[in-house]
């Protein structure tokens, strides 16, 4: 019970860290629209965040699917032990798969809002 309500709050404090970080982020990309070098940066970055997010949730979807399928097989061979309900591994398996899937994407995000808000530094 104390990992799902860590993973949720994880979850939590993630999408919140996402909220206030995705607007300072457009702000600023629409402030240095004529920056071509900002705008490949930005471009290349959100398919590499999307590539990323995609193979760590896949790479969570397919242990949890293994997980899944070990419960099946124990309440199988073993029906007298007490396990979890499936409607519980589901939801614990969609909030694993869910914020494995939203880190790298926070993750950039915020470190695009730390970039983008420090002040231009001037060459010359």
């Amino acid at each position: 019970m104390a990992s799902r309500r860590r993973r949720s709050k994880s979850l939590a404090a993630q999408s919140i860290a996402l909220g206030f970080a995705v607007p300072q982020v457009i702000a600023h990309r629409i402030a240095r629209m004529g920056d071509p070098k900002e705008m490949h940066l930005m471009g290349s970055e959100k398919v590499l965040a999307a590539a990323e997010a995609w193979n760590a949730m896949a790479a969570q979807a397919i242990l949890e699917n293994q997980k899944l399928a070990l419960a099946a097989m124990q309440a199988f061979w073993f029906p007298w032990m007490r396990r979890s309900s499936p409607s519980r591994q589901l939801s614990d398996a969609a909030l694993s798969i869910l914020g494995k899937g939203m880190a790298p994407v926070s993750r950039r995000a915020v470190a695009n809002a730390k970039r983008l808000g420090r002040p231009k530094r001037r060459r010359g």
